[in-house]
């Protein structure tokens, strides 16, 4: 089982349901490639194909961050992306196992089109989804003509965030990855550009999409541990840098740190009782989690770049329209919300953006 999956019985005992009006004047550091990500998994076809332009070029993520975003800054929200850079060399066993998943639901997919089985087709196509070099510089060139701020993390943009949380940069990360708890970050937003209507996975069946805030203290109180040995219980059950060790979910995963004072000491009980040791290093692990390589940012430093981050209409609009194929009428609508938020007419004035 994965982090995400384990460590979500924790948080749901914790989690409150919000309003975006909740978080108006409030800036929030988006975790880009898990937003993009999304955006790629839900933005498609009937038989899973995703959107493309004339050229074949996938144009999914595109849609999701044009639409999505535009609409948070119509609450006053304003939006910092950041990038992921560099992984851990940790994390590469990780990234080929997923890579290998990707190529055998890829096969499927081209399977299931074949036999005309759609809702399989499209759940193999899901599962299929790969960021690309082209989708995260289309991304980027966005978000600038859009006058969004991002930021590129030098490793996992995740830990970026969470550092930017914890220095007061901004109030939230925004991601779906329960790895932003162990790397600090003191609020979480959940389902920040997912709210609505949403087909559960392996399933034609809709749900709603509620947005969520959890506290980094709620969750470390309401189970009576510190934030190391919340990073510990991530380490036992699994993370992108570690497999964990077999059959120790979160409740045993919480038995064990509770009575371990220490990592090591972890890895003595974990020998002793389950005859079992971990497959790396996870001093490491734990150093990727508590001394993460992030950039050190100033307020006045990114109080500026939002300053100078402002929307080009024209540009936008020869992007998305003359570049890509999207509909001139409705992306100039977009655009034009855009520049009235950042010259504050209406309701979405610079209080969003400052």
């Amino acid at each position: 089982m994965t982090l995400a999956v384990e460590i979500s019985a924790f948080v749901a005992e914790v989690k409150k349901e919000i309003e975006f009006e909740d978080l108006a004047g409030k800036r929030i550091a988006i975790d880009a490639y898990n937003t993009i990500y999304q955006f790629l998994s839900i933005i498609r076809q009937p038989d899973g194909s995703p959107l493309t332009d004339a050229k074949g070029r996938v144009t999914s993520h595109l849609s999701g961050l044009l639409y999505r975003t535009t609409n948070l800054i119509g609450y006053r929200i304003s939006p910092v992306f950041v990038f992921d850079g560099i992984p851990p060399e940790l994390k590469r066993r990780t990234l080929e196992a997923r890579a290998a998943r990707r190529r055998e639901a890829a096969a499927g997919w081209e399977r299931a089109r074949a036999e005309g089985a759609l809702a399989e087709a499209r759940t193999h196509a899901v599962a299929s989804t790969k960021i690309d070099r082209e989708i995260v510089e289309s991304s980027k060139q966005l978000l600038e003509y859009m006058g969004v701020p991002y930021i590129q993390a030098p490793s996992e943009g995740e830990a970026q965030a969470a550092q930017m949380v914890r220095d007061g940069l901004v109030y939230a990360s925004a991601s779906q990855d329960y790895d932003s708890f162990l790397f600090g970050a003191d609020v979480v937003i959940r389902n920040f550009t997912l709210t609505g209507k949403r087909r559960m996975a392996r399933s034609n069946a809709m749900a709603d999409v509620k947005l969520d805030r959890i506290l980094l203290k709620e969750l470390l109180s309401s189970l009576s541990i510190s934030l190391s040995q919340l990073i510990w219980i991530g380490i036992l059950i699994g993370t992108d840098f570690d497999s964990g060790i077999d059959r120790v979910g979160p409740k045993t995963a919480l038995k064990i740190v509770r009575e371990a004072g220490s990592l090591a000491e972890v890895e003595e009980l974990v020998k002793s009782r389950y005859g079992k040791s971990f497959d790396v290093d996870v001093e490491e692990v734990e150093r990727i989690f508590t001394q993460p390589d992030t950039l050190k940012m100033e307020g006045s430093e990114l109080d500026s770049m939002v300053r100078r981050a402002a929307p080009k209409k024209s540009a936008l609009v020869r992007f998305m329209c003359d570049e890509h194929g999207f509909m001139e009428e409705r992306i100039s609508r977009y655009a034009d919300r855009l520049v009235e938020a950042r010259e504050g007419k209406g309701q979405r004035g610079m209080e969003g953006w400052l």
